[in-house]
């Protein structure tokens, strides 16, 4: 690391520590030329990479856009926050430790499918919808029927029904 006051190429770290909730290192620096001290931080360079999307067009990944699509599945959902955060987290994840510098979009949107699939019921179904573009509602009874067929036991129990049984909602635990 130069020096920012007089350029010299030699300088020594006096003290780190973790800074941005553990997201950076904070290293205190003395310049072995002039003995200013001076503060840098590190933190990892994660570039995403670039979606392409159905029409062919490239942009970057904005994971304000990928949490605004979820939320709008979930909204009005008995869905945590955090269990939210954890599956955006995941997504992010994924996306990252593909190393890839474009990812198709599509490729995303499954994943975005498969995440709330184990969230809730109806936001998959909502996001599907507007994802796979259903046109009628044989489209939504076929995801449907799909859903039932992939979610586990365990899964189905701790949602809410997303089908009413005689004019009310009926939770599958029962």
């Amino acid at each position: 690391m130069h020096c920012p006051f007089c350029g010299a190429g030699d300088t020594k770290v006096t003290d780190s520590r973790l800074a941005n909730e553990g997201e950076a290192i904070r290293r205190r620096r003395e310049c072995q030329g002039c003995g200013e001290r001076f503060t840098t931080y590190e933190a990892a360079d994660l570039v995403l990479p670039r979606l392409i999307k159905r029409n062919g067009t490239r942009e970057p990944f904005q994971e304000e856009k990928l949490r605004a699509g979820i939320l709008r599945a979930v909204e009005k959902r008995p869905v945590s926050t955090e269990a939210l955060e954890a599956a955006i987290r995941r997504i992010v994840h994924r996306l990252r430790a593909s190393g890839e510098r474009e990812f198709d979009s599509q490729v995303l949107g499954e994943w975005v499918m498969d995440e709330l699939r184990h969230l809730d019921e109806v936001a998959y179904v909502r996001f599907a919808s507007v994802y796979r573009r259903f046109q009628d509602v044989q489209a939504f009874r076929e995801e449907i029927e799909r859903l039932e067929r992939a979610l586990s036991l365990e899964e189905r129990a701790a949602q809410l029904s997303l089908l009413l049984d005689g004019g009310s909602l009926v939770n599958k635990s029962n």
